[in-house]
């Protein structure tokens, strides 16, 4: 028997409630265990709940459409291409990207300045990832595993799941929607990082963008690619800032 397809309420929901439970249990583990760097507490929750559920309910889903456990149903209605071409697209993709940080981002920035400050201010020291002073706390040895894990997991194992998730499943079970259907999935997905609430605008924008591409050419692959390039990118700076003395 064939699942009905997706509502915009139960997208959000099915996107958000997850997400926001996971994040609860980040922040409150985190408040009482800080053992280990929080992005690696948050990257080992998130293999343990939220990503769980996440491949599980793609698995069951298939069940559902196909008969069997798979993932069939994410890649059912995509199309081959050229390594080639997908590469490119992937490429030209995070080049627009990088204009829109430097226009759109910054000008999201600039508006909701006082807002991220705020946000910062409050955000105990041990969750926020950009206070490499306090990482650098941790013995050299844990620094290291941190840098590696972190490149793994947000370059590989993270974008991958999240693809699977969104832009196959969700995105499979909306196609009623036509042409709107990658840039709710793409609105659903940004607003889906609680534990990063700033910069939305931009995220949603670059999303939106890269998965429309990828849904008029029927190709997953380019919107993975382009989401691995721009990990791949902010994962540098972060090992680079995180190692330098």
């Amino acid at each position: 028997m064939k699942s009905k397809e997706i509502t915009i309420p139960r997208l959000f929901i099915t996107a958000l409630v997850p997400s926001a439970i996971f994040t609860i249990l980040y922040l409150g583990i985190g408040s009482v265990w800080q053992s280990i760097p929080s992005i690696d507490l948050f990257f080992i929750l998130s293999s343990l709940t939220l990503f769980v559920f996440e491949i599980v309910s793609v698995l069951l889903a298939n069940k559902r459409e196909y008969g069997r456990v798979g993932l069939q149903i994410v890649f059912a209605k995509y199309k081959k291409m050229a390594w080639w071409k997908i590469l490119l697209y992937g490429l030209a993709l995070f080049c627009i990207a990088g204009l829109m940080s430097v226009s759109i981002g910054a000008l999201e920035n600039m508006l909701f300045s006082q807002v991220s400050e705020h946000f910062y201010r409050i955000l105990p020291a041990y969750f926020d990832w950009n206070n490499f002073e306090q990482m650098k706390q941790y013995p050299n040895s844990m620094i290291i595993f941190t840098a590696v894990f972190y490149l793994i997991m947000n370059v590989l194992v993270c974008l991958i799941i999240e693809e699977i998730y969104f832009r196959g499943y969700l995105t499979a079970k909306m196609r009623g929607y036509g042409i709107a259907a990658p840039i709710l999935v793409s609105v659903a997905f940004s607003l889906y990082h609680w534990w990063l609430p700033c910069n939305n605008i931009f995220r949603i924008c670059i999303f939106a963008v890269a998965f429309t591409v990828a849904y008029k050419k029927e190709n997953i692959y380019i919107s993975i690619v382009f989401h691995c390039l721009c990990n791949l990118f902010s994962s540098i700076g972060f090992v680079k800032t995180l190692l330098v003395p």
